[in-house]
C-alpha cells in the first residue's frame, strides 16, 4: 500500500462526470480540486487509479453535498470484463448441490467467469427485469476488488501490493440461462446485471479484508450474510491463480464469490420480480442497493 486512506466515488454533477474523495461534508471532485491547484489529474477513476492515485494531501477546497451529485459506479465502465470467481463459500456450494438433489463436491481449482463491462449499473440504479428472457432472477452480494498495479504470475505472497482497493459487486443472474447454457456467462452477462459501489475504499484503509463481513437484504428481509474469511479460495490465491499467464491492469475488477441463502437454494425458491429492492452491505464500504423494475420493450 502506499499509505492513501480514502473512499473514492464517481459522479454526475450537472450532467458532466467526474470522480472525487467521500469526505463527511460531500464528495471533493478530484480533477477540479487538481485544476486549482495547478495539476493535472487523470479524467476518469480508471486513470487515476493507473496514475498510482497520485497524492491527494495538497488537494483542499469545497466539498460539493452529496444530495447534489448522482452517484455513479465507481468504475462506471470499466475497460474490460469484469472478473468473478464462483461457487466460492463452503455453504453456497453446498446449498447449490442440495436444489438439485445431487452430492456436494467442492471445486479444487477457482472457477472463474465474466461479466461484461454493459453489465455495470451504479447504486439505487434500476436493474430491468426482462420476463421474455428469464424467469430465475437472483441475487449474490460480493466483495469485489480493484486491482491498482498491473501484474503477470504473481505470487499470492505478493497479491495485496496489487490490491488498490475494494468494493461491494451484486452479481445478479438468471438461473435458468446459466443452467440452460451450461456455462455461465450468458446468465450472468445481461444488461445491468453487475450493480458496482457505492465507492472504491482503498487497501490501506480495509487493511485486513477477512474480517469484512457481507450480507443481502431483499425488501428488509436478511438473505446472505458471511465473513471473508470463509472464501474457500482467499484472495490472494485467487489473484495468483487468475494472472498466471494473464496479465491484471489497473483498474480491472474481481469479484471473489458469494456466501449461501441465494434465492434459487431456498426450499421453495424466491426469485426476485419488479418491485423488490436488493441491498447489500459491507462496512466500511456501505450499501449499494438495486431495485428490481420491470423491463418494458420498445
Amino acid at each position: 500500500g502506499g499509505g492513501i486512506e480514502m473512499k473514492l466515488v464517481s459522479f454526475t454533477r450537472g450532467g458532466v462526470a467526474s470522480y472525487g474523495v467521500l469526505r463527511a461534508d460531500g464528495v471533493l471532485d478530484i480533477p477540479e480540486a487538481a485544476r486549482r491547484a495547478g495539476v493535472t489529474a487523470a479524467a476518469d477513476m480508471v486513470g487515476f487509479i493507473a496514475d498510482g492515485a497520485p497524492g491527494l494531501a495538497g488537494l483542499g477546497g469545497e466539498a460539493i453535498p452529496l444530495e447534489a451529485v448522482g452517484l455513479l459506479a465507481p468504475i462506471p465502465r470499466p475497460r474490460k470484463n469484469v472478473f468473478c470467481v464462483g461457487r466460492n463459500y463452503r455453504e453456497h456450494v453446498a446449498e447449490g448441490y442440495r436444489a438439485r438433489g445431487a452430492e456436494t463436491k467442492y471445486p479444487e481449482h477457482p472457477q472463474f467467469f465474466t461479466k461484461p463491462p454493459t453489465a455495470v449499473i451504479g447504486p439505487d440504479a434500476d436493474f430491468w427485469l426482462d420476463a421474455g428472457v428469464t424467469q430465475k432472477l437472483d441475487y449474490e452480494v460480493e466483495l469485489a476488488l480493484i486491482i491498482g498495479k498491473a501484474g503477470r504470475d504473481i505470487p499470492a505472497a505478493a497479491a495485496f501490493d496489487h490490491i488498490f482497493g475494494y468494493t461491494i459487486l451484486n452479481d445478479i443472474t438468471a438461473r435458468d440461462l446459466q443452467r440452460r447454457h451450461d456455462q455461465w456467462f450468458k446468465g450472468k452477462g445481461l444488461d445491468r446485471s453487475c450493480p458496482l459501489g457505492p465507492c472504491i475504499v482503498t487497501a490501506d484503509e480495509i487493511g485486513d479484508p477477512t474480517k469484512l463481513e457481507l450480507s443481502l437484504t431483499v425488501n428488509g428481509e436478511q438473505r446472505q450474510r458471511a465473513s471473508v474469511s470463509e472464501l474457500i479460495f482467499d484472495i490472494p490465491t485467487i489473484i495468483a491463480t487468475l494472472s498466471a499467464g494473464l496479465t491484471l491492469e489497473p483498474g480491472d475488477i474481481i469479484a471473489t464469490g458469494t456466501p449461501s441463502g441465494v434465492g434459487y437454494a431456498m426450499d421453495p425458491p424466491r426469485l426476485l420480480a419488479p418491485g423488490d429492492e436488493v441491498v447489500c452491505k459491507i462496512a466500511p464500504i456501505g450499501t449499494l442497493t438495486t431495485h428490481i423494475t420491470e423491463y418494458r420493450r420498445g
